[in-house]
């Protein structure tokens, strides 16, 4: 059984996640939203009218790699 914590603080348009993976960020209206994740990703979301939206992924992970 794996376990999960997540945590986010929010100061003015800014918003902080804290999760076991790291820390993130984020920054956004309801319109536009930018996150990025503790691994480097972002993400871009933007809502439209009607309950539509639309969300693409910028950039590649920078998680790095261990090798035993």
């Amino acid at each position: 059984m794996g376990w999960h914590y997540q945590k986010s603080i929010k100061i003015g348009p800014f918003r902080l996640n804290l999760s076991r993976h790291g820390v993130g960020h984020s920054f956004g209206n309801r319109r536009l939203h930018v996150t990025t994740t503790p691994d480097g990703r972002r993400h871009v979301t933007v809502r439209l009218p009607g309950g539509f939206h639309l969300s693409k992924t910028v950039g590649k992970s920078r998680r790095r790699h261990y090798h035993y």
